[in-house]
């Protein structure tokens, strides 16, 4: 057995969970740590604030499939990974994060730079650990990465203090992480099948709800195959898109507060929703007792917490959904619901999503990324310009939306654009923000520009912190308090400080060829678009209403 110290044996750990790269931030307890990383085959990205570590570590898991690893020190630098671990934690993204502590023994003293960040993190983390024995620390780590990805995913936080970075211990990285008690469920119940498969078969308007655990799973192709099979429409949350193609004949794109009317329609009138891998947020349900009112609810999860936590369930299954839906499958013929897939059809004619084109349309910008790039990755930030690229750009494979779903934290996409880029070099990677969340991680053009990771990114600039003035415009008389932003931050200066490319467009003719001017250079490249300011996402569920009944 070899003895190696806490950093070399740190290193060595990730290299057996085969790390590719870390982004993180230095600072004086990991200096141990990086000194080994120098000369690690790990990549290193050299973030510019700790947040930017935890997203694009999360951007680079939701693209890859793969856990994002972010890196930082104790205190300040453990804090700022906050939000980002809370953002992966309420999208069930698995990232592992190391974050450094001051030496054991002062622990608890108030030392410089101390903060109690398993403490602060045990919320928002799957699990956690504080290395306290550094002959532990190999183990951790084989856990942390099984906990991270199996079962739920979710974040996992290791925190290291110095002196366990610096002590020599023998090294022994486990096989296989043995963790008592830890035993997902990953197949369904052969009862609960045949149940469902026989409501199935006896139901006359079905609708399959589908969301993040269809991508999470890799279920998209049994989910195809599943919604051929039984003839059914198919809508997904904001973190299931890309679980079906938009492009199909069943999609019928999102459901609730911002999702298509058709959607909507159809959830409330079908008489079975097939929920799979989703956890009816409230943005999706509205007001709760007018949800699929007259419907039998099949719920499919691999989290057994999440069944009957929000909706009234008639036949629950847990499990993995790539195992159910395929167990399914096995079970089910072919079914004919053409007076329903008709009603559909009827609904989607009527109702589809328009804009008044005039003026530079937000919309009208987000179909263009779509025609010129239709199989990039769409990274966004949260607001207006998260829900027109859910919207009218059609997803047709999955791990292609990176967006900020239960936590909504502005200045998530460009960071989780990096990530992604980095995750998958041969993608284009737009990241979609507003004038108002790109300010906020803004110093990763940095990060893109300095290790050559060519992002795209397109401002929807309107001049406001977009979806609360428009709640403000609904709901508060048009009081437009604290949300005109006034800026006069010129982008395309900013972008070409960082050494970045930028682009100022002001005519809607000069749309597409500044994204195709962008395309067409390796670089990292800031397209700054002077969209409509008062410009509304809709149609729109006003809160606390059902999701029939909708405005715009």
């Amino acid at each position: 057995m070899t003895k190696m110290t806490g950093a070399k044996a740190m290193v060595e750990s990730l290299q057996k969970e085969d790390v590719k790269v870390i982004f993180g931030y230095p600072g004086g307890v990991l200096l141990p740590l990086y000194d080994e990383l120098f000369d690690a085959d790990i990549r290193h990205i050299l973030v510019r604030h700790e947040q930017g570590a935890a997203h694009a570590a999360d951007g680079y898991a939701r693209a890859t499939g793969r856990v994002g690893v972010c890196l930082a020190t104790s205190g300040p630098g453990a804090t700022n990974l906050v939000t980002g671990i809370a953002n992966a934690y309420m999208d069930s993204i698995p990232i592992v994060a190391i974050t450094g502590q001051v030496a054991t023994h002062m622990i608890g003293n108030d030392a410089f730079q101390e903060a109690d960040i398993t403490g602060i993190s045990t919320p928002i983390t799957k699990h956690n650990y504080l290395v306290t024995d550094g002959q532990n620390l190999p183990k951790y780590v084989k856990e942390a990465f099984h906990l991270a990805l199996s079962g739920r995913p979710g974040p996992v936080l290791i925190d290291i203090p110095t002196d366990v970075f610096k002590n020599e211990e023998d090294f022994h990285f486990p096989k296989k992480a043995s963790l008592e008690g830890y035993k997902p469920t990953v197949k369904g119940h052969p009862l609960q099948i045949k149940k469902a498969a026989e409501l199935i078969k006896n139901s006359e308007r079905t609708v399959i709800f589908a969301g993040g655990g269809i991508i999470t799973s890799n279920a998209h192709e049994e989910l195809k195959r599943f919604a051929e099979t039984i003839n059914a429409p198919v809508t997904t949350t904001l973190m299931g898109k890309g679980a079906f193609p938009e492009t199909h004949p069943l999609s019928l794109g999102m459901v609730g507060m911002h999702g298509t009317r058709y959607a909507n329609y159809a959830v409330c009138d079908t008489d079975l929703l097939i929920a799979v891998g989703v956890r009816f947020d409230d943005r999706v349900t509205g007001k709760i007792s007018d949800f699929a009112p007259d419907a039998k609810i099949i719920h499919i999860d691999i989290d057994p917490a999440e069944i009957g936590k929000t909706i009234r369930v008639d036949i629950p299954i847990v499990g993995n959904a790539k195992n159910i839906l395929g167990e399914l499958l096995e079970v089910l013929v072919k079914l004919n619901n053409k007076k329903w897939n008709d009603q559909i059809e009827k609904w989607k004619k009527e109702y589809p999503l328009a804009y008044e084109k005039k003026g530079i349309k937000p919309q009208f910008v987000i179909e263009q990324i779509y025609d010129a790039c239709p199989d990039a990755i769409i990274s966004t930030d949260v607001g207006q310009c998260q829900m027109w690229a859910a919207q009218y750009f059609k997803y047709t494979k999955p791990r292609t939306l990176i967006t900020s779903g239960g936590l909504g934290t502005m200045g998530f996409g460009l960071p989780a654009a990096i990530g992604a880029k980095v995750g998958c070099p041969e993608k284009t990677v737009f990241d979609i923000a507003g004038d108002g969340g790109f300010m906020m991680n803004c110093q990763e053009l940095a990060t893109a520009v300095e290790n050559d990771i060519p992002v795209k990114v397109a401002i929807l600039n309107n001049g406001f912190l977009g979806m609360v003035r428009q709640w403000q415009e609904l709901f508060y008389n048009k009081r437009y308090s604290h949300t005109c932003l006034k800026s006069k931050t010129d982008f395309v200066k900013l972008a070409k400080a960082f050494g970045a490319v930028g682009i100022r467009v002001t005519k809607a003719n000069e749309v597409r060829s500044a994204i195709e001017e962008a395309m067409e250079v390796d670089e990292t490249v800031v397209i700054d678009i002077k969209v409509e300011g008062e410009e509304n996402v809709f149609p729109m569920v006003p809160p606390g209403a059902s999701i029939r009944d909708m405005i715009g």
